[in-house]
């Protein structure tokens, strides 16, 4: 009947979720750690807001996804559960790490302390990565929906403020090379900072997992790190 919510996975597809959750996360962290290298060197030499903010948040992205890898290098899923609520803080606070670097480098920026100057190693970086990050978050997503995993969930919403950043950082840096608005890179950078923010927010609450609930309530005291998925939750269609 619709609105009858699914039943949890059974152990077997557990393990198979949480080996497709490892797959996608050491492809997230590879891909990054080349992203960033390569974001934080050409927005250096453009004295780019932006593209350093980039670059951040790439490795950024990489300490939440190494969260995430550590939770599920548990080979059994009580142990990959009791280590859910640590690894969702970390992720949580990786995002309003970046939110408030960027947040204050695009203020200084904008107060006329530095301006940007064109950087075609960034607009073509911020193009390769909004058409590859959005397969890996919405394979990571649904594997982590699935499990009821809410820190996959949330380093999967990592990935995909990734592809928005992407888009935010190709249009600074194009408006920025073709019309010479300098003040569109920290301009953008502002919006990464409140992207960032939002989402450090939500992984904080918990927010964007929609597996079935578990059989049991958490006991008296105890916080639950997953979502909870309740008939008419927020986070539930």
């Amino acid at each position: 009947m619709s609105g009858t919510p699914a039943l949890p996975p059974g152990p077997a597809r557990r393990d198979v979720l949480a080996r497709r959750i490892r797959l996608f996360v050491a492809a997230t962290i590879t891909y990054n750690v080349i992203e960033a290298v390569v974001a934080l060197a050409a927005g250096s030499a453009a004295s780019s807001g932006a593209l350093i903010g980039f670059g951040l948040d790439s490795v950024i992205e990489v300490s939440s996804a190494a969260a995430v890898a550590w939770q599920f290098s548990a080979a059994d899923h009580a142990t990959r559960q009791a280590r859910e609520a640590l690894a969702l803080r970390i992720v949580s606070f990786s995002f309003f790490a970046l939110a408030l670097y960027v947040g204050v480098d695009a203020v200084r920026t904008l107060a006329g302390t530095g301006e940007a100057d064109h950087s075609v190693t960034g607009i073509v970086l911020a193009a390769l990565s909004l058409a590859v990050m959005p397969f890996l978050s919405a394979a990571q997503r649904r594997a982590g929906r699935e499990l009821g995993s809410a820190s996959a969930v949330a380093d999967s919403r990592q990935t995909l403020l990734c592809t928005w950043l992407s888009a935010v950082l190709l249009a600074g840096l194009l408006v920025n090379l073709l019309l010479g608005w300098s003040w569109a890179d920290p301009v953008a950078a502002l919006v990464i900072a409140a992207f960032a923010a939002k989402e450090g927010r939500d992984a904080w609450q918990g927010k964007g997992c929609c597996a079935a609930p578990g059989p049991a309530a958490p006991p008296p005291g105890t916080e639950r790190a997953t979502c909870d998925c309740r008939p008419g939750h927020a986070c539930c269609p």
